[in-house]
């Protein structure tokens, strides 16, 4: 390590729009992650660069000293191409449930190393913990083994992955920094470059349920994703994909994990299985470049015929078996359910996500902080999507909880969620745009 700086100066340069020298990027950092530099210090820095940006060169460092951090996985051992999937985060996003037994059915290993939610979007951790007895912690050696086996494997990343982005995740969320996409792309690479897949697919979420509420910002943010992977060497692509109405037909744990289950036999809602053959396929496609001579075909059969014939559930219930869950357990039910019915006939014209979104983390299905505790059974069931007709007193949704006193604040959550008028409205399109490298 290089000598070291006065934090100080480094504040003040970037207070002041200057780009730091590569050696003071990596000495901030192991600073920091050992202590060295106060909370205060580095709150300080974390809003100078919300306001001043890093430039392309600074954000690189910036990303590798947060991998270097600790440690990097090697999973050139596997016997098959690994690659994996980052969403940023939507309301009834499941796919990740899917995707990961769909690409491994097709010959390829993902490593998908998931975290648990915050606030209305839900974590992938959250809705696997739902299925009795399964384990979301392996070492690193049995997931390796895993991914050998079965090619899939849904896990928490371990302590040594970037361990400099988890204190720089928990000072941005308690100091107002979280929302700059230099800070944003390189949370989320740093930790999926450091986990050692050779290809990553993003999946960034656009509109009123997702962190990116416009296509502009979205695409800003899959640019300098791609951008961070390719220097690192890992091949990088993203869709932008809609997210203003959520997901599926479910939003919370377990429920989203039925879903998942329907899609996965054959079934299942459209949208989610358009969504999920898209990345797929996508996924497939950059795995196909690591294939080595010999190794079974990658990338030779369509995944949206393997989805629609069933062939990819074996997958998901060997991986559940394989991490301690009974794929065959009944799930968790909520105590109480209550129906929303429709206020008049006619179309479903609005079915807002973030507001379906929120119900779901008020009825028990998300957390607030992250050492709260989430109801497996909660969350929001819909009946009817965009452009459906409905009658009036018909069921449109059902709410799930455990607790029936977080019903009232659910309730007014949707109160401006779901309208219902004369003429049908016109779906927009899933899958709005790719950034390739």
């Amino acid at each position: 390590m290089s000598a070291a700086f006065d934090v100080v100066d480094l504040i003040r340069a970037k207070r002041d729009g200057r780009s730091l020298p590569p050696e003071a990027v990596d000495w901030l950092i192991d600073a920091y992650t050992r202590g060295a530099v106060a909370d205060e210090q580095m709150s300080a820095y974390l809003m100078a660069v919300v306001w001043r940006g890093m430039s392309a060169e600074e954000l690189a460092r910036w990303t590798t000293a947060m991998i270097d951090s600790g440690e990097r996985l090697d999973l050139s051992g596997v016997g098959r191409p690994t690659v994996d999937k980052h969403s940023t985060g939507g309301v009834g996003d499941k796919v990740s449930l899917v995707l990961v037994p769909l690409v491994a059915a097709c010959g390829a290993a993902v490593p998908q190393l998931s975290g648990r939610g915050l606030g209305h979007t839900g974590g992938t951790l959250d809705k696997m913990e739902s299925i009795p007895g399964w384990r979301a912690d392996l070492p690193v050696a049995r997931m390796r083994d895993q991914l050998a086996d079965l090619g899939a494997v849904i896990c928490a990343a371990g302590a040594g992955l970037a361990p400099a982005d988890r204190r720089l995740y928990a000072l941005r969320d308690v100091t107002g920094t979280v929302e700059s996409i230099p800070l944003i792309a390189s949370s989320i690479m740093s930790k999926k470059i450091a986990e050692g897949t050779s290809a990553l697919v993003l999946d960034v979420k656009v509109g009123g349920g997702a962190f990116m509420t416009s296509v502009e910002s979205a695409r800003e943010l899959a640019r300098t994703m791609v951008d961070l992977g390719a220097a690192a060497g890992v091949r990088t692509e993203a869709l932008l994909t809609a997210m203003d109405v959520p997901l599926g037909r479910t939003a919370g744990n377990a429920l989203e994990v039925a879903e998942a289950v329907d899609v996965l036999r054959g079934g299942g809602p459209p949208d989610v299985v358009e969504v999920t053959v898209e990345l797929a396929r996508l996924m497939i496609d950059l795995a196909a470049a690591d294939a080595a001579p010999g190794h079974g075909p990658v990338g030779v059969r369509d995944p949206a015929v393997v989805l629609a014939r069933g062939e990819a559930y074996p997958v998901w219930r060997a991986m559940v078996a394989a991490q301690g869950g009974d794929p065959d357990a009944e799930l968790p039910r909520a105590s109480t359910i209550e129906t929303v019915t429709a206020p008049a006939s006619g179309y479903l014209t609005r079915l807002d996500a973030r507001g379906v979104g929120i119900a779901a983390w008020r009825l028990g299905a998300g957390r607030a902080r992250k050492e709260d505790a989430v109801s497996a059974g909660a969350g929001v069931r819909w009946f009817v999507g965009l452009g459906d007709r409905v009658e009036v007193g018909h069921p449109l949704l059902e709410l799930h909880t455990d607790d029936p006193a977080t019903l009232d604040r659910a309730r007014e959550a949707l109160t401006d969620a779901i309208a219902v008028g004369p003429a049908p409205a016109t779906a927009a399109p899933l899958i709005l745009d790719r950034v390739s490298s």
